[in-house]
């Protein structure tokens, strides 16, 4: 073993470290793969080799089609039509078992995470369930069903261009290494995900922790604005009962009255129906009147500086503002404060702690510490942060208008992209691009919001992943680790090896997380598999499945992270929950995995 064997091993310790120490991937990788590019271990060409891997490219892309599919309102009407009418726990759990998996074989799991978080946290907070019992299994779940296809999730991309890659560089492998087919990870992806399913179904939900207290710390923390919505005649709200419009369910939200020709309806009952020009009143947190504003055709009762057609509110910001006592505003109604004139704002809604506020927005008479809920210009909170009038001003988040319009266009291109994937006609990250591209040109998505939409942090720890398994290969340090495994392993027979490589690489997701863990135990795979004088087709085969579906910390996948806060998780929930799932599927894999790529 040469010194390039010793410094490469050194930087990966030194990354593991950084990754363990939760620093940033990115910076870590990147940082790695440039001193070792410096040191003349790779060459700059092999450092940057990641950063037009196509596998990596068509992650990007994926990115901008799961944004597009979001930003048009698809996947929330998918996300609300799943709970629909749901009236328990085991209700819901079975639904995302029958929905989520199937959404994530075709879809980046991030976003649907992401979308279905507040859907199934509203549902909890309605219906006083603690949101720990069911936002665990909706990232197992997805993460399951993304080991089914290709695209499911971007593991699969990294392995199967890492696959690409080594078959160029070393002829002898192509045949063994050739690209994947679209659904070729389904022959053992789909009995792995119906082992996932039945485990969370039967046991997994006993194991599951019970956090009642994030209900209460909600309900404490929680501002109820007084908000006035107008239904216009497209909405579609029109015609249908209060109780049936689902005006009853959304979470933090209460319909006060509807005004309907002077006349208020008061108290209202679940069977009142819906008509045009019907003005309701509700008070309810800011997240729930953002989604109240989503509704087409559902629009809030403002003075004449709202912006009420959706693509002029795409080009303003709703944020919160605390009045002062030194506001000009104070003692004077909202109406006569001419907002418009003032800020170029509008006022949707109005809180008053400790006020149980009635009436019309426009009426309200300002008072000092009032907090509004206000539609303004895109440049408002810089422009008026230091402001006198105002205590406080903060951004709403996810407050942008959907794209309703564009919902049917989305679809269209969602089924191109995968009939184009599936045919092989074109190339899969062609595919991607052109389907990207679209959903930009159809204005599903804006091009400046399909840039916000990628995921860089990701892609560059993608492409430098590649650069350091490269390293790992030239300085030796692959064939040194290997050896050493392979005497431990070589005993126990290609089915040790195998289940070996399962843990190893489980080990290392749990550690620094999936795409990274992918990527470093890959060239590890291929070299044991050679020293054990097999085919090693499997084991990268392990590789990507047990990457791609690791359960035992936060840390091992993306959206184990994203639910870790909301769900109020402790690390331990990982262990206890995800670690028996964790062992099944490694008895899964170990078993089908040579039945389906053959030693």
């Amino acid at each position: 073993m040469g010194w390039e064997t010793f410094f490469c091993f050194g930087v990966l310790i030194l990354v593991l470290a950084g990754l363990i120490a939760n620093r940033a991937p990115d910076v870590l990788l990147l940082g790695a793969v440039v001193i070792l590019a410096i040191v003349r271990i790779i060459t700059p060409e092999e450092a940057l080799a990641g950063f037009s891997n196509t596998s990596m490219l068509t992650v990007g892309a994926l990115y901008v089609i799961a944004a597009a599919l979001r930003e048009t309102g698809t996947l929330d009407v998918a996300g609300s039509w799943l709970l629909k009418r749901a009236k328990s726990e085991r209700a819901v759990l079975v639904r995302m078992a029958g929905a989520l998996p199937v959404m994530s074989a075709f879809l980046n799991n991030t976003p649907i995470v992401a979308m279905f978080i507040p859907i199934v946290s509203g549902w909890c907070k309605k219906h006083r369930i603690a949101p720990s019992r069911l936002l665990l299994p909706l990232s197992y779940l997805c993460i399951v069903g993304g080991t089914c296809t290709l695209i499911g999730t971007s593991t699969n991309l990294v392995v199967n261009g890492l696959m690409e890659e080594t078959s160029r560089s070393n002829p002898e492998l192509s045949q063994a290494l050739h690209p994947m087919g679209f659904f070729e990870l389904g022959y053992v992806g789909l009995p792995y995900a119906i082992v996932g399913i039945i485990y969370l179904l039967v046991v997994g939900q006993r194991l599951l922790p019970n956090r009642k207290d994030l209900i209460e710390k909600f309900t404490e923390s929680s501002r109820e604005y007084l908000v006035n919505m107008r239904v216009q005649s497209n909405c579609r709200l029109v015609g249908q009962t209060v109780q049936e419009a689902g005006l009853r369910q959304l979470p933090g939200l209460f319909l006060v009255e509807i005004t309907r020709d002077d006349r208020a309806i008061s108290p209202v009952p679940p069977d009142c129906v819906l008509k045009s020009n019907d003005i309701l009143t509700f008070t309810g947190v800011v997240s729930t009147i953002v989604d109240l504003e989503k509704i087409r055709g559902l629009v809030p009762i403002a003075d004449e500086g709202y912006e009420a057609h959706a693509a002029k509110r795409r080009e303003r910001v709703l944020c919160e503002a605390v009045v002062s006592k030194t506001c000009p505003s104070v003692g004077k109604s909202i109406r006569d404060a001419d907002f418009r004139a003032r800020y170029n704002a509008a006022v949707v809604a109005v809180h008053r702690g400790g006020e149980q506020l009635v009436g019309k927005v426009g009426d309200m008479v300002l008072k000092p510490g009032d907090t509004l809920l206000i539609q303004a210009g895109p440049h408002f909170m810089r422009a008026n942060r230091n402001n006198s009038h105002f205590l406080l001003i903060g951004g709403v988040e996810d407050s942008r208008p959907l794209r309703h319009d564009k919902a049917i266009w989305s679809l269209i291109l969602l089924v191109v992209l995968i009939t184009l994937m599936v045919s092989g006609v074109i190339k899969i990250v062609l595919a991607a691009f052109l389907v990207a591209g679209l959903m930009v040109a159809t204005r599903c998505i804006s091009a400046s919001h399909a840039r916000r939409s990628v995921d860089w942090q990701t892609l560059v720890t993608i492409a430098a992943a590649f650069g350091i398994a490269k390293a790992l290969i030239n300085s030796g340090c692959v064939d040194s680790i290997s050896a050493l495994f392979t005497s431990l392993t070589g005993r126990l027979g290609p089915y040790g090896v195998l289940a070996g490589v399962y843990l190893m690489t489980s080990l290392f997701a749990a550690m620094v997380g999936n795409n990274a863990a992918a990527a470093l135990v890959f060239p590890f795979a291929v070299v044991i598999a050679g020293q054990t004088g097999v085919n090693p087709r499997p084991f990268v085969m392990c590789v990507a499945f047990a990457a791609s579906a690791s359960f035992i910390s936060p840390l091992s996948y993306q959206t184990n992270l994203m639910v870790y806060g909301p769900g109020g998780y402790r690390f331990t929930d990982f262990i206890r929950v995800g670690l028996p799932l964790n062992i099944l599927l490694l008895i899964c894999a170990t078993i089908l995995i040579p039945l389906v790529w053959h030693f």
